[in-house]
């Protein structure tokens, strides 16, 4: 193997030359192509930014290095080299057992601290496995710059098993001339493997079903049906407001906030205030191989009089799909002229430097909506609203429960507090500390093992038993008093005021 290949050279005579090359890709290569032109790219200039900083604290760095490690033994004859970069392209990473292809990959500066994004490198494998959220492989000649030729790169990307967002991706790098038949098949067993472990070493969290894609409509909260929306903070009416200001205007608006903040719930309401009769169809995205069925079930209702779409997750789409979704909206984005009420449809996204460039130029407005801990008034409000709508009547809180319920930080908002007041509705009219879940009543969460876990929900249960002093606890579970006070300040449990 030649040390010192270099790229084939390319003959080029200006825009015909990479039209040609182009017209040789597949759809998702060439609409990849035409991103990296447009982010001032060259294919004869690699320069991908570089940072003095990585990561190796975070639990995909720790996962992802041991994933690969394994791997990298495995293939200890093979000329391949293994990254793991963040969500940004930044890459954490790299092993290669195989001194020519480390050399190579150092003039590339495919190396730890430098940014492989296609913003930065153009198309590449984990650029687009990146933009595209799907398994990708680029071979030779079909990457952007020309430098990058001599290699084919299979990249896939690696999902929270929590959150489901994602976290970074896999990359598998080898020569150009090398077979290339079980480097992606590598590489999702690696992004797979690294997901796993992260969910493994996380502290008893359930992962996060796959999004199948949904399209529902949503309806309004009528006076006399008992499902009325509760009476909440001016933080909240606030945001409607200035949600409503904007879709009145005909503006695209984007409403962006962490996730469980009642996003899409925010728009319907404010969508409402400007046309109360009007039908809202709220779309979230799937998988991006069921993008385009996805698409084509509520793409026709952008062109009706009395619908609103509202389009959630846009963060998540593949960036061919932000594209086509912005030419679908790119007509509604000023409103209709000849409407008095203009009715454009609405994004949702984690924050607005997460939405694709795409969409991002057709936004009109955006607003916030205020996470659950910045509005500790709406928190019983909500959760008698939520118990009643799961139960069909009134559920009671007692004191104490009502007090856990509005000191927790709820980390997922208002979905975190649905779910929990709903599971201790299914199994009591009158809530208290141990109809709730043991996360309510820990401070700063932290990665625990198993077996930590273990113990710290039992302390919990225990603790919240009606009636029962530490000392009680304690004995019940064959601690000294001394040690259950410890394991109390170790996990940070704090139980509302009772008779101890």
């Amino acid at each position: 193997m030649d040390q010192n290949r270099n790229p084939a050279p390319v003959a080029r005579h200006g825009d015909e030359a990479t039209a040609a090359e182009t017209a040789l890709l597949t759809p998702r290569l060439q609409a990849s192509w035409q991103r990296s032109r447009r982010y001032g790219l060259t294919p004869e200039d690699l320069r991908p930014d570089f940072t003095g900083t990585v990561d190796t604290e975070s639990l995909l760095y720790e996962c992802g290095h041991e994933v690969l490690r394994g791997l990298k033994d495995t293939l200890a004859d093979e000329p391949v080299g293994m990254t793991l970069t963040n969500s940004d392209g930044l890459v954490l990473f790299r092993l290669c057992g195989d001194s020519s292809v480390s050399r190579s990959l150092d003039r590339v500066n495919l190396a730890p601290g430098f940014f492989f994004s296609e913003s930065n490198a153009g198309t590449n494998g984990m650029g687009l496995a990146l933009a595209d959220r799907a398994p990708s492989l680029v071979r030779a000649e079909e990457h952007y710059c020309t430098l990058l030729r001599q290699y084919t790169c299979a990249a896939v990307p690696v999902l929270d098993p929590v959150t489901g967002e994602l976290a970074g991706s896999v990359n598998l790098t080898t020569w150009s001339d090398r077979s290339s038949k079980l480097l992606l098949a590598l590489a999702q067993a690696a992004a797979g493997n690294t997901a796993a472990l992260m969910l493994a070493r996380t502290t008893g969290r359930k992962p996060r079903p796959a999004p199948r894609g949904e399209v529902f409509q949503v309806f309004a909260h009528r006076a006399g049906t008992g499902s009325r929306s509760p009476l909440l903070s001016a933080r909240w009416t606030d945001a409607v407001a200035e949600a409503r200001t904007a879709l009145a205007e005909g503006r695209l608006l984007a409403v962006v906030g962490e996730p469980g903040t009642g996003k899409s719930t925010l728009a319907a309401l404010a969508r409402r205030q400007v046309r109360s009769r009007e039908r809202i169809l709220c779309a979230r995205p799937p998988l991006p191989d069921d993008i385009t069925p996805w698409m084509e079930i509520w793409a026709p209702e952008l062109t009706k009089t009395h619908t609103c779409v509202i389009i959630a997750g846009v963060h998540t789409l593949p960036a061919w799909a932000a594209e086509d979704l912005a030419g679908l909206l790119s007509g509604r984005a000023h409103g209709d002229t000849a409407d008095p009420h203009p009715h454009p449809a609405v994004i949702t996204a984690e924050d607005y430097a997460s939405i694709p460039q795409a969409l991002r130029s057709l936004v009109g407005a955006v607003v916030e909506a205020p996470t659950l801990r910045s509005r500790p008034d709406d928190i019983l409000p909500l959760a008698d609203h939520f118990a009643r709508a799961f139960r069909g009547r009134p559920v009671t809180f007692s004191p104490a429960a009502a007090q856990a319920l509005t000191t927790y930080h709820w980390p997922e908002n208002s979905r975190q507090l649905r779910r929990t007041v709903c599971d201790a509705a299914s199994r009591t009219d009158v809530v208290d500390l141990r109809h709730l879940p043991g996360e309510v009543f820990v401070g700063t969460p932290r990665r625990l093992s198993r077996i930590q876990a273990l113990e710290r929900d039992e302390i919990i249960r225990c603790l919240t038993e009606p009636a029962t002093t530490v000392a009680q606890a304690a004995d019940a579970l064959g601690m000294s008093r001394a040690t259950i006070y410890r394991k109390i300040a170790q996990y940070d449990i704090t139980i509302p005021s009772r008779t101890r």
